[in-house]
């Protein structure tokens, strides 16, 4: 059984910084690609930013300038470094991977359980 793993979230003030990261627990033969979402209270869930496995990223206007996501292929590991946090950005976080899991025979969508980011003074 795959479960991806997220860690990293927590309370910082506006200007700070965060750094999530996510990786699948069980056993996998390959993960396409890796993002992260984000959904605040009383909206829809909507992307933040994603990565391929050939390492091509794509961002939200609202992520761009402010964050990276990055990818460590070796630890079948995604990475979201938050720079500049604002207000706005605070939300639940959630990592999806699309995943082969070892013995499957097609590739499908994970989710995190989700973390929570709260940008406040």
């Amino acid at each position: 059984q795959v479960q991806l793993v997220e860690s990293g979230g927590g309370l910082v003030q506006p200007g700070g910084a965060l750094r999530l990261s996510c990786a699948p627990s069980g056993r996998i033969f390959g993960i396409n690609t890796m993002a992260w979402y984000r959904q605040a209270p009383g909206k829809q869930r909507e992307l933040v930013a994603a990565i391929t496995g050939a390492g091509t990223t794509n961002y939200a206007d609202s992520a761009k300038g402010r964050f990276t996501i990055s990818r460590d292929n070796a630890k079948n590991t995604v990475i979201l470094q938050m720079n500049s946090l604002k207000p706005e950005d605070t939300a639940v976080y959630y990592c999806n991977a699309n995943v082969l899991p070892y013995g499957g025979s097609r590739y499908t969508d994970y989710w995190g359980q989700g973390t929570q980011v709260t940008v406040s003074s």
